[in-house]
Parts: structure tokens; C-alpha cells; sequence
């Protein structure tokens, strides 16, 4: 047991890329659900850093953090939802507010960092993706 703990080779890698998946994806959608109220309840103040108009910036954020973490939770067309959930986040880290502190960017960078990982090494073979692809 204490081997496999001091050993530089992967107890299992389709576990940990499952638990990353889920640990994002549940800390992202956590803020698309938010706006996802905000914008059922009618709120169309929300910053509009592409210039396509305060409600569709909202609706695509919603759709990527919300709707692109749940597909990526559980391994569904999860290439889609990863360029998805990158976008959003290069969109946040770079183009909102350019003339941020990197103390500010922080969290986007450390998502869209993972996110790019995630879209390098794939899924894993514990989602519904790897389970279409063996049928």
C-alpha cells in the first residue's frame, strides 16, 4: 500500500481525471446557476465585453458555465463542452477586464488552465462518452 503512495506512477488516472471533471464542474455551474436566476427573474445588467448585447453575453455565460459544466460532470460530448467552457473562460481572463490584477484573474486562469488540460488528456473511460465509444 505505502509503495503505491510513494510511487511516481498513477494509481489511476480515469479516476482522477472523474474527480477533477466533477469538482469543476461543480464549482462552475454553482456561478451559472446564479445567473441562470438572474436571468429567468428578467436582470439584463451583465457586462457585455464582446459587444453582442447584454443578454446574449449572459445567456452564452449561463450556457457555458451552467449547461457546459453539467455535460463535462458527467462526460457527455465533453470536447464540445471543454471549447465551450474555455471560450467563457478566455473571455473572462482576457478580454472583460484586460487591466486586471493577475490576484483578480486568478480563479479564471486556474479554471481555463484546467479546462485545457482536461480537453488535452480527454475524459477518461468513467464518462458517458467512453462508454459511446465502446459500443
Amino acid at each position: 500500500m505505502f509503495k503505491k503512495l510513494f510511487s511516481n506512477q498513477a494509481i489511476s488516472t480515469d479516476f482522477a481525471l472523474l474527480f477533477l471533471r466533477i469538482i469543476l464542474a461543480f464549482l462552475l455551474a454553482r456561478h451559472g446557476y446564479e445567473k441562470f436566476q438572474n436571468l429567468l427573474a428578467g436582470a439584463t445588467d451583465f457586462p457585455d465585453p464582446l459587444h453582442i448585447g447584454k443578454v446574449p453575453s449572459l445567456v452564452l455565460t449561463v450556457g457555458a458555465e451552467l449547461f457546459c459544466s453539467i455535460l463535462l460532470a458527467v462526460g457527455l460530448f465533453s470536447r464540445i463542452a471543454l471549447a465551450g467552457l474555455i471560450t467563457c473562460m478566455f473571455v473572462i481572463v482576457f478580454v472583460f477586464d484586460f487591466s486586471a490584477t493577475l490576484d483578480d484573474r486568478e480563479h479564471g486562469l486556474l479554471y481555463l488552465i484546467s479546462f485545457v488540460a482536461l480537453l488535452l488528456t480527454g475524459t477518461g473511460k468513467y464518462s458517458v462518452d467512453s462508454w459511446f465509444l465502446k459500443k
